[in-house]
């Protein structure tokens, strides 16, 4: 009995001990909800992913190292009643049970954490995808200078010593131009004023300029302006998107205006290429002002300065590239054409220019200068234009003389636009600088050799005697200074109508320079020229101005002496600013003859054609086009032009 009522006692502990094993994993397993949930269990919003894993990392080292169920069978199995139970075919029902659930209750709440894991990585990830390709649509307020205020500070706080002369606009509302004067240094100034970006809107710039670099697949060379500046305009928006940045009306239009200057215009000097009072800008090396030179103040520094070799390099051979050229340290020296007509001469390292790279620039007016104005300048006078006028239509021949920006290109420019449009004109230069209105017009120049090699190279010369196989009726050549001039005075010779210009200073001087050395054109056929024009830039006063000094005729060869005959026509007088007539016009007496024209006739031509160049001047005709069509008009219906130009005069 007592043996029975030990094992009795022994069962009832042990089945205590199981009972005591079932609540233990009950009570961990409510400790494992709680802790992942963060909460109290019931609600599944409390759920917490980093608690959860904590916490089930901590149960299950404690499931691998604590005496738990695994122990409890090992005890169980060494008892009688288990083996006894075992001998039958079965595992005890209270073991069976507390492993069961055990096990089903650890495995549902692994498989909770794993498929809330899942959700939330999942729902995460799609996340991050749907921020990465869904753009946020930033609704971009068109700028308005009244409502967010001017780009540029146009207050004008000037130095002590500083005056504004005058402040006048270039592209508004984005660059302007102040002309300051030092009174200390007497000296001009001229400022450039631009919209000025923060250090971060700079590192912004480049990087929305390097972007586009990368990105643009369209030639913006081939694409109207208009249309190219919409294109970065909306790429440059698609970026702002992409990159979720939000700026202000104003920020956001000074980048667009620095970007549309840098792809489509000339970069750092954009503004003073737009100024139509420029005629020259110069760069003569990193670390000194661009200097440039202005119709009112003539040559004055200006606020451009490239600061270092690198930038300033890298300028010219941009310059270089939108010309169409090609500039290396193996060639450092360029000569090329702007797409807007202007002259460019560019040197690149110290190769060549010691204190570096450099350029200078030749501004082109896209509306050519008209005899009108000419004489509206006071360059010429009103009787000199009409003789030049003439000597064109009696297809005399005539050289413009002179020095470096007297002009003469100019000069010949305008007299040009006398050529009816029926005739035929052949043009060769070395850099593309006429601008003529008539139809029948070959424009040639000069082409470099490939990859500096000789072979390749078509020079004036070569260019000159394949003009005159074009059967042309006025052959224009833009400067003659080599083996070209013998080919043209050979063309005078032959009857062609040529008209040119050359580096001399007076008559004297023009014929030494053709008969010497490289040009080398004997005196005899000097003659066949009929005109010469010479001018200069001179002092009136305190200002400069350009002058035409003497218009000469050339007469012919003394037999006896060998000298040459020439007969100035008109001629410039220093004193009273005024041109003087000498009274006699081979020229004009050759046209006499020709026509069969007495002297009250030829006189009549002469005074009809000065009254309607000052008709023109008058009207305020200054587009080339439309003073051409004066020049076809009085060469068609003479009588009627005249008529409506002496009523109008007599009207005002």
């Amino acid at each position: 009995m007592a043996s029975s009522s030990e094992e009795q006692i022994q069962r009832m502990e042990e089945n205590r001990g199981r009972e005591d094993t079932e609540e233990s994993y009950k009570e961990r397993n409510t400790d494992i909800h709680k802790n992942a949930s963060g909460g109290d269990g019931d609600n599944p919003d409390d759920f917490n992913l980093e608690k959860q894993i904590e916490t089930m990392s901590t149960v299950f080292s404690d499931l691998a190292s604590e005496p738990n169920v695994n122990e409890g069978i090992d005890k169980l199995v060494e008892k009688e009643l288990i083996n006894q139970e075992l001998q039958q075919g079965k595992i005890p029902e209270e073991v069976q049970s507390v492993w069961e659930k055990a096990i089903r209750e650890i495995t549902e709440e692994q498989m909770k954490v794993d498929e809330k894991n899942i959700e939330i990585h999942k729902s995460s990830m799609l996340q991050k995808i749907k921020d990465i390709i869904t753009k946020r649509e930033i609704e971009f307020e068109k700028y308005d200078i009244v409502k967010h205020g001017p780009l540029v500070d146009l207050s004008g706080e000037d130095k002590p010593g500083v005056r504004e002369i005058e402040l006048y606009p270039i592209n508004p509302p984005y660059s302007y131009i102040r002309i300051l004067y030092d009174m200390e240094i007497h000296e001009y100034q001229y400022k450039v004023i631009e919209p000025e970006l923060t250090d971060m809107e700079k590192k912004l710039l480049e990087n929305i300029k390097l972007r586009l670099i990368e990105t643009l697949d369209i030639d913006l060379k081939e694409t109207e302006n208009s249309d190219a500046k919409d294109v970065l305009r909306s790429r440059f928006v698609d970026f702002l998107r992409d990159y979720r940045i939000d700026l202000s009306p104003a920020n956001r239009e000074k980048l667009i205006y620095y970007i549309q200057r840098d792809f489509l215009g000339y970069g750092d000097i954009d503004a003073v290429m737009r100024d139509p009072d420029i005629e020259d800008i110069s760069c003569d090396g990193p670390g000194t002002p661009i200097y440039v030179y202005h119709k009112k103040y003539e040559s004055i520094p200006s606020s451009i300065i490239f600061d270092v070799d690198e930038k300033l390099d890298s300028f010219v051979i941009r310059m270089a590239q939108i010309c169409g050229k090609h500039i290396s340290i193996a060639n450092p020296l360029l000569d090329a054409t702007m797409p807007d007509g202007s002259r460019i001469q560019l040197t690149l390292g110290r190769e060549v220019t010691t204190y570096g790279s450099t350029f200078t620039i030749r501004r082109f007016n896209e509306n050519p200068i008209t005899p009108s104005q000419l004489i509206g300048f006071h360059t010429y006078s009103t009787a000199m234009m009409a003789y030049l006028w003439l000597a064109v239509e009696s297809n005399k021949s005539i050289i413009f003389a002179g020095g470096t920006a007297s002009g003469k290109t100019t000069s010949m420019n305008a007299i040009s636009m006398f050529i009816q449009p029926e005739m035929k004109l052949v043009s060769i230069e070395d850099t593309r600088e006429l601008n003529l209105a008539h139809p029948n017009w070959i424009p040639g120049v000069t082409r470099q050799a490939f990859a500096g090699e000789e072979r390749g190279s078509i020079g004036m010369y070569e260019l000159l005697r394949a003009s005159l196989r074009q059967r042309p009726e006025y052959i224009l050549v833009g400067e003659v200074r080599g083996a070209e001039a013998y080919v043209l005075f050979q063309a005078m010779s032959t009857g062609h109508t040529t008209f040119s210009t050359i580096h001399a200073d007076s008559v004297q001087s023009i014929v030494h320079r053709l008969e010497n050395p490289p040009i080398n054109v004997p005196r005899i056929m000097i003659q066949a020229l009929d005109v010469v024009c010479v001018q200069a830039q001179v002092k009136v006063g305190e200002e400069r101005v350009r002058r035409c000094k003497s218009i000469t005729e050339i007469i012919g060869v003394d037999p006896r002496t060998g000298e040459l005959l020439t007969n100035e026509v008109f001629l410039w007088g220093a004193g009273k600013d005024s041109f003087q007539y000498s009274g006699r016009s081979y020229v004009i007496e050759s046209l006499m003859l020709d026509r069969g024209w007495d002297d009250a006739t030829a006189k009549k031509e002469l005074q009809q054609r000065q009254d309607v160049i000052e008709w023109a001047l008058q009207r305020g005709i200054n587009n080339y086009k439309d003073f051409s069509k004066i020049i076809v008009a009085y060469k068609r219906e003479p009588e009627t032009i005249i008529k409506l130009v002496k009523q109008e005069m007599q009207d005002e």
